[in-house]
């Protein structure tokens, strides 16, 4: 396990500071984009694509970084080493870490967004 937090809250709340109205529409956004990169890990998985496994693990990881979910970015980070790495044997595990990551940061930002 990594010390990295599950939501950057000082990230969100200058995020929010700038978004201002637009705010709650950034994150809907992200869990909507998010929702679609972990179906195209899954597929790209299942598929055994290990190069498009890495590249939707890296436009995942970037999304993460940005919204401020530093948990959720390592293990894409770690999804994405393993896709370049040609090594997708332990990628069901991390696929299935990003998956339970992002279940905790949805329902974070869903109260983080409702304290606004």
């Amino acid at each position: 396990m990594t010390d990295k937090t599950h939501l950057d809250e000082e990230a969100l709340a200058e995020l929010q500071d700038v978004m201002e109205d637009e705010f709650d529409v950034l994150i809907q956004t992200y869990l909507a984009d998010s929702r679609t990169r972990l179906d195209s890990l899954r597929q790209t998985l299942e598929a055994a694509d290990a190069d498009a496994f890495a590249k939707s693990a890296h436009s995942f990881k970037g999304s993460c970084v940005n919204i401020g979910a530093p948990y959720l970015g390592v293990l894409c980070m770690e999804a994405e080493q393993l896709g370049k790495a040609g090594n997708l044997a332990a990628a069901p595990a991390i696929v299935d870490a990003i998956e339970s990551e992002f279940a905790e940061v949805s329902a974070r930002l869903a109260v983080f967004g409702g304290a606004s």
